[in-house]
This record gives C-alpha cells, sequence and structure tokens, in this order.
C-alpha cells in the first residue's frame, strides 16, 4: 500500500494502471468508517499478493484528486484499470463486496482469475 498525493497522482495511479490495475481508497483521519474500510482492504491487497497496487489519497491533503473523481462521500473505492474507473464503492461494505470489487477489476484484463 502507498499514499499518492495530488503531484504524483497522474504518474502513480493512472499510469500504473496500464500495468498492474490500482485500487484508490480516499479517506481523511477524521473519518470513522475510513478506519473500518482501510484494514479490510490492506489484508485483501496482501491476499491478492501482487495482482493489484493499492493506494490511499487522504482527500483533505489532496484537493486536486479528489475534485477530479467527483468525492463527495467516503470512503470511496475506486478500481482503476488502463486509466479508467472500473467501478466504485461508497461507504463501508463488507469483505466480499471488496472482494468482488477486486476480482472485476482483475477479470478486466482479460485472462482468467486463476
Amino acid at each position: 500500500m502507498m499514499e499518492v498525493r495530488d503531484e504524483h497522482f497522474v504518474q502513480e495511479v493512472l499510469e500504473r494502471s496500464h500495468i498492474l490495475p490500482v485500487l484508490v481508497d480516499f479517506w481523511a483521519p477524521w473519518c470513522r468508517p475510513c478506519e473500518v474500510v482501510g484494514p479490510v482492504l490492506e489484508n485483501l491487497a496482501e491476499e491478492f499478493s501482487g495482482r493489484f497496487l493499492l493506494v490511499t489519497i487522504d482527500i483533505d491533503k489532496n484537493p486536486r484528486a479528489s475534485a477530479n473523481y467527483a468525492v463527495r462521500s467516503i470512503p470511496l473505492v475506486l478500481a482503476i484499470r488502463d486509466g479508467d474507473v472500473l467501478t466504485q464503492v461508497v461507504g463501508v461494505q463488507s469483505e466480499t463486496v471488496y472482494r468482488q470489487l477486486i476480482e472485476h477489476m482483475l477479470a478486466s484484463e482479460g485472462g482468467s482469475l486463476a
């Protein structure tokens, strides 16, 4: 997992998503629901061991990325592949929902999930 700032968003998220799918977690330190989502995503990133990149973006420190993706509610998790948002999840969801999001993102690679 890595924290990404506005000035590195294009390089670390959009450009990198052409090589490896990227899961973006928009959050804020004052957001209690974000404290629940973060560890779930970290566990899934470890489980999927390198098949996607997990990045976090603090919306208070990175207003440009937040504005570009019209972040109005957090936590917001985006699945990005080849520079495009494939799908998103808003609010706290079950681990199953995030797992399905990741599997959808990985399936977009054109290969199987095996």
